[in-house]
């Protein structure tokens, strides 16, 4: 999967990009990461990308033509079309389910605004997925672009040291039971006894359909307690954008 990441802040993705699971699927050949500076694509000499809104009010709005090039100019680079991205609190909130569609995608481009966000014109223009990572606000999209890199890299095939590791994570597609959305198990390993807290005895009796049926509990008692919303509102699949 190719990923090209827009943004005003270039410098804040490479220490991500390298490390870890991203990292390793970089450096295996899984995915391939660009980083590209807005700023790049002013068509000014002082390279400014932002001016004061119109109607008044405080903070700077990304002005349609950096961003518009910016776009146009990155997609050319790769013949695989590109599934567009903007982050922004008022986008779709992301669900494991999204996800999981974007991971079939061949291409990605994220574009981490920043400011008060984008000229409106530029966002109808594009047609981007827009996609909210929770309802709080960020200084810019950078982090959230990198938040959702994360989770989609992860299930491309051969990221993970162990195929069935995502598969088993809480909201997959392969944790949801008749239609319910559950939250992952409780996990443990060596020592079997820590500060009085033994492990469960089911894990240690080597019978895979009770450790299965535990497992399966203790994913429906944890989604009851802790998020009593998924346990009362089904899943439901969602469809990619137009």
């Amino acid at each position: 999967m190719r990923i090209d990441l827009l943004t005003l802040f270039p410098e804040m993705f490479p220490p991500v990009l390298a490390s870890s699971i991203v990292g390793r699927a970089a450096d295996a050949g899984i995915a391939d990461y660009h980083v590209h500076d807005i700023r790049q694509y002013a068509q000014n000499k002082h390279a400014k990308v932002d001016d004061r809104p119109f109607g008044g009010g405080p903070g700077m709005v990304l002005m349609c033509q950096p961003v518009y090039d910016a776009v146009l100019s990155v997609e050319a680079l790769d013949a695989r079309p590109a599934t567009r991205i903007v982050l922004t609190p008022q986008g779709e909130p992301l669900r494991q389910k999204r996800v999981e569609w974007l991971a079939t995608q061949e291409r990605l481009l994220f574009i981490a605004g920043h400011y008060e966000g984008f000229d409106e014109r530029v966002l109808e223009e594009l047609n981007p997925l827009e996609l909210s990572i929770g309802d709080y606000v960020l200084s810019g999209g950078e982090l959230a672009a990198l938040v959702i890199v994360d989770a989609v890299v992860r299930l491309l095939p051969g990221a993970l040291g162990h195929e069935q590791s995502a598969a088993e994570d809480s909201f997959s597609t392969a944790t949801t039971k008749g239609g319910q959305t559950l939250l992952d198990c409780p996990h443990y390993t060596r020592p079997r006894e820590w500060r009085g807290r033994e492990v469960p005895e089911v894990l240690l009796s080597g019978d895979h359909a009770a450790i299965a049926a535990w497992r399966d509990e203790e994913r429906r008692k944890r989604t009851r307690e802790r998020r009593p919303d998924l346990a009362s509102h089904p899943a439901s699949p969602l469809a990619p954008p137009d």
